[in-house]
């Protein structure tokens, strides 16, 4: 299966090399050097990811990834400057599955691509036994989607993933750096905020209230956990 790929960023001789580089891995990949035209691409093509740079002419990386989250689950991650702290947890707070800090190395950026596809492939033959239902939530996990009270909650890659680990596994506290680790699907020494982010959002999303959630749970000094009703 060839995936599909959009690669954004202004800069040519970047956006060359990473074309030519990721092309190496079999990966179809098209390429847009502004935010407007990369934002009309996603819309009206069908990507299997998008890297997409924040500072981009006309509109800007963080409003393409928030307009793009409006409309689409596509998985995305950001590329940022060195120091650019506020606007990764913008580009995560927008819905950004993930983000590497430029100047970034190539292997790390495939590595990070190819878990993420890993657990977005979508296989629409789904059987009972690939649907658990826990505490009012109904997870399809070949389909990916996730129904709470009869209503489909709309999830990216990460947030399902952090919402099926820790609905699987009731009471078990995870560590961010846990997290980090199973969720990211390679060694990943980012940033722990980027857990922190995630775990907000999803809250957002499932919970009636988010600051004071319900299911799932902050253990002080230690991590995160699922509690069932």
């Amino acid at each position: 299966m060839t995936h599909k790929l959009l690669v954004v960023d202004d800069e040519p001789i970047l956006l060359k090399g990473l074309k030519y580089s990721l092309e190496q891995e079999s990966y179809e990949i098209d390429t847009a050097e502004d935010g407007t035209d990369a934002l009309a691409m996603a819309l009206h093509n069908s990507y299997d990811l998008i890297i997409l740079d924040l500072m981009l002419p006309g509109i800007d990386g963080l409003e393409v990834c928030k307009r793009l989250r409006e409309k689409s689950m596509v998985p995305i991650i950001i590329l940022t400057a060195k120091g650019e702290d506020t606007s990764k947890i913008l580009g995560l707070e927008y819905g950004a599955d993930d983000y590497l800090t430029k100047p970034f190395n190539i292997l790390e950026l495939k590595a990070r691509i190819k878990a993420i596809l890993r657990r977005v492939h979508i296989n629409d033959n789904v059987s009972p036994s690939n649907v658990i239902k826990i505490s009012g939530f109904t997870i399809n996990t070949l389909g990916r989607k996730v129904n709470l009270a009869d209503m489909e909650i709309n999830l990216t890659a990460k947030e399902f993933d952090l919402l099926l680990l820790l609905a699987t596994n009731p009471g078990k506290v995870y560590s961010r750096e846990e997290l980090l680790e199973i969720i990211w699907g390679y060694e990943y020494f980012g940033d722990l905020r980027t857990v922190d982010v995630h775990v907000r959002r999803l809250r957002e999303k499932i919970e009636k209230n988010s600051s004071q959630p319900e299911f799932i749970l902050t253990k002080w000094g230690v991590g995160y956990y699922f509690r069932t009703k």
